[in-house]
């Protein structure tokens, strides 16, 4: 089984969607922080993309361990979060803060509640943090070569927008397997 966590409007085939929004395509209405509907050792694959930064630093332990519990062995969690080295460099470099301003608060508004980004990574920092919780193997990942690179998603976010030849990619990739 394959978990596509946090998925928003975003439809990928053959995972299982869960999200705290009631799309259509979405098969669990439910907070990712526990995966009560999942089974340990049940799932070969999760994927996150613009998710793990809407947790605060301190539950994030909490929330990946929960993760890590439904994983096989070798499977893996797979990550994208905002690139926070990446933003500072366009910033630096002269582009105006509200390009970015987005991409570092982002919200989404689901029934009852509006939730938004309540911290951010860079490649040591997101490394760090799954390695604490455990993972091994961490490493980027391509986006071009998974099986769910056809979804335009965040982790294909460039700069400038959908230049994907050119550009320069605003969203940290890593994954990391469980043991």
């Amino acid at each position: 089984m394959k978990l596509h966590l946090g998925s928003g409007k975003r439809f990928i085939p053959d995972f299982v969607h869960v999200d705290l929004a009631t799309f259509p395509h979405i098969d669990y209405v439910q907070d990712i922080r526990k995966l009560t509907n999942f089974k340990t050792n049940s799932v070969t694959l999760i994927y996150a993309c613009q998710v793990l930064e809407y947790f605060d630093r301190e539950e994030i332990p909490e929330v990946l361990k929960e993760w890590k519990r439904v994983l096989k062995s070798k499977g893996i969690l797979r990550l994208s979060v905002p690139n926070f080295e990446i933003i500072c460099k366009l910033y630096q470099a002269g582009f105006r803060l509200d390009y970015f301003l987005g991409t570092l608060y982002g919200k989404w508004t689901v029934p009852n509640q509006t939730i938004y980004h309540k911290t951010t990574f860079d490649e040591q920092s997101l490394t760090a943090v799954l390695k604490t919780a455990g993972f091994k193997n961490i490493a980027k990942w391509d986006w071009r070569k998974t099986e769910h690179a056809a979804i335009d998603d965040y982790s294909q976010a460039y700069w400038p927008h959908m230049d994907k030849e050119k550009g320069i990619l605003m969203n940290l990739n890593m994954q990391g397997t469980k043991p």
